[in-house]
Formats: structure tokens, sequence, C-alpha cells
């Protein structure tokens, strides 16, 4: 019988492992090729303030109740300001990222460990080189890029990456380079790591990965807690980087005042934990608070505020269930001295990168939250009054692609990247 529990739980995580594989897969489309079109939005005199039936009306996969109302299934929003869709390229292959450089282009990872920098009309440059080997299986590669606030003079852009170990049969975790932008815009100086989210694990799967800088210079980063059951209860404890948002210098470093520098055996660049995907990460406009969206399992996909040394649950507590239909852990919501989400899906959103938009170009959407949708093919906007959901509208689902990364353009318009290969343009008319 000793014999038997161990061979039962093998085959318990090899199928658990099998299922997220197959629900979190994002990474492998092939780029789809389609003509550069402008897509019709019909005008809508509903004003973005009325109350609407909720968006979501599919049946949830499990009977949990929320904390308070509001945090799930909130009443639905129409944007008044009418305004276009545009596919303005098409052809990139696996876009994991897209950012704003100061002169108003975009630059663009691409997953296999390409940049490109594109124009706000579509005209996509050459293959940038200058990074290491990255581990592009799965869910890994070359993923977020921010710029530095002083680009315009240091040229330095963030990197997130999935590092292999020297030795590869090791595995890679999540890594945070930097490096600098050549005049000639061919090749990234002097490319160094600057963090590391320990230890290596041989898996390709839940990287997190977002990157945000903070107005006093400073970076945000998000990371996953690598999927399996083996590194899964990694998120509770702060000796490792899995399930982890850190803060950290420019020069890697721990920032002064972080919530556990003074804890032994932490890694004292950790912000917050619990976490399970973070992969959309940005800091509200008007408040200054950190905000990130977060890959429950099979239902219990997150919205959370994010504050220092707070503990977020994952995988103690959840709005969802494992991909075979069992609970996770105990299958319970709440518990003391855990974050409650403000809000949750379920069924999932499967939600990436998302921005605050900043813009009096669409004044309806000045500090609302905008969230790339993978499995649900759309982007959210979010509508938040006093960190709380008031309202929720999709956007883009009628185009079938998945949604990886938004950002908000210098010129006020939302530029979106697809795992199909394509970027999107959303201005107002």
């Amino acid at each position: 019988m000793k014999h038997l529990i161990p061979f039962l739980l093998l085959v318990a995580f090899t199928l658990t492992a099998s299922c997220q594989e197959q629900a979190d897969k994002n990474d492998n489309e092939s780029p789809v090729e389609t003509p550069v079109t402008e897509i019709p939005v019909t005008e809508n005199p509903t004003d973005s303030t009325s109350v609407l039936p909720p968006v979501e009306t599919e049946a949830p996969n499990v009977d949990y109740k929320p904390a308070f109302e509001g945090q799930t299934r909130i009443n639905g929003v129409k944007t008044k300001t009418p305004y276009d869709v545009q596919v303005i390229a098409q052809g990139l292959s696996n876009p994991w990222a897209v950012a704003s450089l100061p002169d108003g282009r975009l630059i663009i990872t691409e997953k296999a460990g390409k940049l490109r920098i594109a124009t706000t009309a579509g005209v996509v440059g050459d293959a940038i080189i200058g990074f290491p080997d990255v581990d592009n299986r799965g869910q890994g590669g070359l993923l977020d890029v921010v710029a530095a606030p002083d680009f315009s003079t240091s040229r330095m852009l963030y990197f997130t990456l999935a590092e292999f170990a020297k030795n590869k049969s090791q595995g890679s975790l999540t890594a945070v380079g930097k490096g600098k932008l050549s005049m000639d815009e061919s090749k990234i100086e002097n490319f160094e790591i600057i963090f590391r989210a320990i230890p290596y694990f041989d898996n390709s799967m839940h990287f997190g990965s977002r990157i945000v800088f903070d107005k006093k210079g400073n970076i945000f980063v998000s990371t996953g807690e690598r999927s399996v059951m083996e590194t899964r209860p990694k998120a509770q404890f702060l000796d490792n980087g899995y399930g982890k948002i850190v803060y950290i210098t420019t020069e890697g470093k721990p920032v002064a005042g972080n919530p556990f520098l003074n804890n032994s055996g932490a890694l004292p660049e950790i912000y917050s934990y619990g976490h399970r995907n973070v992969q959309g990460l940005d800091i509200h406009p008007t408040t200054g608070d950190l905000w990130a969206s977060e890959m429950g399992p099979r239902g219990g996909d997150e919205i959370n505020l994010i504050k220092p040394g707070k503990n977020y649950g994952w995988p103690t507590i959840g709005y969802g269930i494992e991909y075979n239909g069992n609970k996770v852990g105990n299958g319970i919501t709440q518990k003391e001295g855990m974050e409650q989400p403000v809000y949750y899906w379920d069924p999932v959103l499967s939600p990436s990168g998302m921005t605050f938009y900043n813009s009096d170009v669409i004044a309806e959407w000045k500090d609302n939250l905008f969230i790339g949708g993978l499995s649900s093919k759309h982007i959210a906007r979010i509508v938040l009054k006093d960190n709380k959901v008031v309202g929720e509208e999709r956007l883009l689902e009628k185009e079938n692609q998945r949604i990886r990364d938004v950002e908000m353009g210098i010129d006020g318009a939302l530029y979106a990247v697809t795992d199909e290969g394509r970027l999107y343009r959303i201005s107002k008319k």
C-alpha cells in the first residue's frame, strides 16, 4: 500500500499538470496572415455610466459566493464616445508585450527573443538583436518590455524573460534584464540580468513577468508560481521568487523600506506574495496605487489592489477549481490574514497585459483599466470608483483574438497585440 499511494499521487500530479498546460497554453500558435483592416464600430447612444446587465452571461464553474457585493459580475457599461478599431499590422511572431517610447512609437517583444519598433501607422521595423538565449518553450520567452523614464537621454530598456540555467537541464526562471538601445536601433547594447526569481525549475509555465516603473524610478515585477503541484506552495513562502511581486531598483537591489527587508530567510526584494500568475501590472495614474490582474485556474481570475507585505492567498484561498474539477486545496475563499480580490471572474478571462487609461482624448475612459483577455478573446474595460469595480465592458469581442497586451499610446489611443500576431489601434473618431 505504501508503494501504491506514491503511484496514485504521481498519476494525479501528471493529470493536473497536463490539464493546466492545456488550459494555460498561449504561446505556440502561428501568426494569422490577415489584411490590414478598419473594423466598423457601431456608435452607442447609451451613456457610459448607464446601468446595463452584467456582460457575463455564462454559468460559473463553481457556486462560491462573493465576499462582498460587486466583487463579481458587476453591471455592464457602454462607451458613448465614437471610436475606430483598426488592425494596423499583422504577421508578428508570438508578440508578448507592447509599450510606448517617448516619441510615440511602440516597442514590441516577440517570444523567441526578438524586439521590434512599430509606428502608430503600423510600419514594423526589423528585428533588434542583442538578447541572450531565452527559454521560449510554452509560456516562456522574451516577455515584457518597458522604456526607462529617462529613455530620451539614457536609451535604456528593461525586460523580463525566461532565462535558462547554465545547465539547461535545471530549467529556467523569471529574470529581469536591461540594455541600451543603440543609436541606429539595430541592437541592444550591454544587456545584463539584474534580478532572478530563484530557484530555477524545469517546466514551461507561469512566469508572470510584467514590469512597471513607479514615479520614484523603481521597478515592480510580477512572477508566477510555475504552475505544478510541486512548486505551487512556494507562493506562500518568502524564501523564493515564485508567485510574488518584487520591488527593485534599476540595479536590481531591494528598494529601501521593502516589507521583508529585516525578515530572516526572506528575499528582501519581495513586495507581496501568494500570487498564482500575475500577467497584468500597472500603477493608477491618479492615486499612485499598484494594481494587478492575476490568472486563476478554472474560475477565479482576479483584479487585486497590491499593498506592501500582503498575502494574496494562492493556493490557500481562491474563487476557482482545478482544471479537473476538484477543489483547490480545501476549497475555501476567505481566510484571516489573506487579501480578497477587488474583483474576480468565473468563467475566466485569462487576463494578460493591462493598462490604465490616462488621457483626455476619450474623457469617459479616464482612469479606467483595460485588460487583455486570452481565453475570453476580448479587452475588458473596467470602471473603478473608490477602489471598487462599478462597471465592465467588452471591446474587440468579435475579433476572435487572444489579447496578449494592451498599452495606452502617447496619442491617447489604445494599442493591443494578440497571440495570433496582430497589432490593433483603438482611437477616437
